[in-house]
């Protein structure tokens, strides 16, 4: 049952007012080691609303993985639950999570995670060809999706003709193509310059401005401060959760 409207996870639609993007309460992730028990997360409560740029961090251990699995419906929780756009997707099968990450979410990993001997063209157009979107649409929405990370010249290019900035590129526009409710970074810059770190960062607060959902995860505070909110994690739980005042919100306006 969806949680009623006052809830600290969630507010309830009414009129124009949407849920929010994530919503997630009480949520708990145990694992069982060397006979123990690691609480990864030990009751985790927050919300992003549509549009946000957020950035997670914490240090090793501090559970910030944990969660990004669990928003990226990698994982489930142990306990609590997860709203996804509206859509309790805590409890899922694995084939209805699987349905959820191609649909709803884009992901951006440090490492890329394009198929070395594809041109970029067809890297872009993996999610839909999964999703089973007819071809000549897939190339029409992957060009579209280059066009917008500036990198249509490149569309028969394969990852080890581009630099690491183009492959990250590439990797934002793979994950723009399915139209997500979510975008979803995990150490963005990690493997970059800090050059190109900031080519990619100015990337983030374009999408942000365009009113992208964002939710990065970093250990960088230099990174995470050019986001728009900031939560840190520490022993699975929310330390803080503030607003930098650095970054844009959707439609340009400071925070």
């Amino acid at each position: 049952m969806r949680p009623e409207a006052g809830d600290d996870a969630t507010r309830a639609r009414s009129g124009n007012d949407a849920a929010p993007v994530i919503a997630v309460r009480n949520l708990e992730r145990e694992y069982a080691m060397g006979g123990e028990t690691v609480h990864a997360l030990a009751g985790v409560t927050f919300t992003v609303d549509h549009g946000e740029y957020i950035a997670i961090m914490g240090p090793s251990g501090s559970g910030k993985s944990t969660l990004m699995n669990i928003l990226g419906c990698l994982d489930t929780p142990t306990r609590g639950e997860y709203w996804l756009d509206g859509d309790r997707v805590s409890g899922l099968s694995e084939r209805e999570l699987a349905r959820v990450r191609n649909r709803e979410i884009g992901f951006v990993f440090q490492t890329f995670h394009l198929l070395p001997r594809a041109t970029t063209l067809r890297n872009v157009e993996l999610p839909l060809l999964y999703a089973g979107v007819p071809a000549d649409e897939r190339r029409r929405r992957a060009t579209a999706a280059l066009e917008r990370v500036g990198l249509k010249d490149r569309q028969r290019h394969r990852p080890n003709e581009l630099s690491g900035g183009q492959c990250q590129r590439v990797a934002v526009a793979r994950a723009l193509v399915t139209g997500p409710s979510l975008l979803l970074a995990d150490e963005p810059t990690g493997n970059l310059d800090s050059r190109t770190g900031e080519d990619v960062l100015e990337l983030f607060e374009e999408l942000h401005a365009e009113s992208h959902t964002i939710v990065l995860v970093t250990h960088d505070p230099d990174v995470a401060a050019r986001a728009a909110r900031r939560v840190v994690l520490h022993d699975g739980r929310i330390a803080s959760d503030e607003r930098t005042g650095t970054a844009m919100h959707a439609g340009g306006r400071t925070t």
